[in-house]
């Protein structure tokens, strides 16, 4: 097995085809940062809105934070009228975005109750001037549009083909597919038939996302689909070394060892400042507690932990609570205890 070569997004290079998929309420700047640095390739803000009335809001203003951000910097943005998305499309990009990202793949009730996200996909029409007008907002700036949609809206509709040739004609650069209908939102399975369909419908880069929580994982989706690329999502949530587990794995075809537990709690440690100072303190304490969780949740006396954790109420307080329980667990497990994955990881 040879490890996949780098891909590129029009005249942009990613140093490898492991991603991080946009995840609301996950996929901040301190986040996508500890995946780039831990080995993904490329990964994608959380969707910004087009309302232009939000745009200084202190979510969206957090949202649109790149301060440090290792390029290229890809946003993600969500909304329902053309021009807005276009206006959105070039706010971002005056802001540091270099690739924007069209949302038609999220499948929450708050955003399909207003026809955004996947709704667009029953919507053919309107998604195709979206597409076409964000395309004309990053052209002049040399910004490549990607596209991330799901099979479709139903078990009896799925239009991804269909709509994956639209946005290529439009010039998009690059299109994600979620293996599975907006109707199922994370239920049941990810089918890869639909992603391999997509993939030799059109030329244009194709990355397969859905239930890839394992390099063995990757491998069988990529051959399947043959896709260009894997988007990994809460597979990532707790553990973001993940796509160094790719990376080896593809390199050498052997599972790596699980990662020393000393670089384990620096890896956290270093995520969690730079959360604070993102969110501040109270915020970035309360948002914190689901990062922590995540990372101890599958580990011995995780759950206890987590428990405890949830009742302190300063960021020190956390810190010096997880370094310590990271200390008492690398006295018995100098690695990190194999995690066993579960549906929690479908992504």
């Amino acid at each position: 097995m040879t490890e996949p070569t780098a891909l590129k997004i029009e005249h942009i290079t990613l140093p490898n085809r492991y991603f991080v998929a946009p995840m609301a309420g996950v996929t901040d700047r301190p986040f996508r940062q500890l995946c780039k640095r831990l080995g993904a390739g490329y990964a994608v803000s959380e969707m910004v809105t087009s309302r232009r009335d939000l745009w200084n809001s202190l979510k969206t203003s957090r949202r649109a934070n790149h301060e440090g951000e290792t390029e290229p910097i890809s946003v993600q943005i969500a909304g329902t009228d053309a021009q807005m998305m276009a206006e959105a499309a070039a706010y971002n990009v005056d802001r540091g975005a270099q690739i924007i990202d069209i949302n038609m793949g999220c499948p929450a009730k708050k955003v399909c109750n207003k026809w955004a996200g996947s709704a667009l996909m029953q919507n053919e029409p309107l998604a195709l001037d979206i597409i076409e007008a964000v395309v004309a907002a990053c052209a002049p700036h040399r910004v490549p549009v990607t596209l991330k949609m799901r099979t479709g809206w139903s078990q009896v509709e799925r239009n991804a083909v269909r709509l994956a040739l639209a946005a290529e004609s439009a010039g998009v650069a690059m299109v994600t597919v979620h293996g599975r209908t907006r109707e199922q939102g994370y239920k049941g399975f990810a089918e890869y038939d639909t992603i391999a369909a997509v993939k030799a419908a059109v030329r244009i880069p194709v990355v397969a996302n859905g239930d890839i929580d394992s390099p063995q994982k990757a491998r069988d989706v990529l051959r399947y689909t043959n896709a260009d690329a894997i988007m990994i999502g809460r597979a990532a949530q707790g553990r973001p070394w993940i796509f160094q587990e790719m990376a080896h794995y593809f390199q050498t075809s052997e599972m790596p060892q699980p990662p020393l537990v000393r670089d384990v709690k620096q890896w956290l440690l270093e995520h969690l400042a730079d959360h604070y100072s993102l969110y501040g303190e109270y915020a970035g304490m309360l948002s914190a507690r689901k990062h922590i969780g995540w990372a101890v949740r599958q580990l011995p006396g995780g759950e206890a932990f987590r428990d405890e954790m949830n009742t302190l109420q300063s960021c020190q307080a956390q810190v010096t609570a997880l370094a310590q329980w990271l200390d008492r667990l690398a006295e018995s497990n100098e690695r990190l205890p194999l995690l066993t994955l579960n549906e929690s990881y479908a992504n």
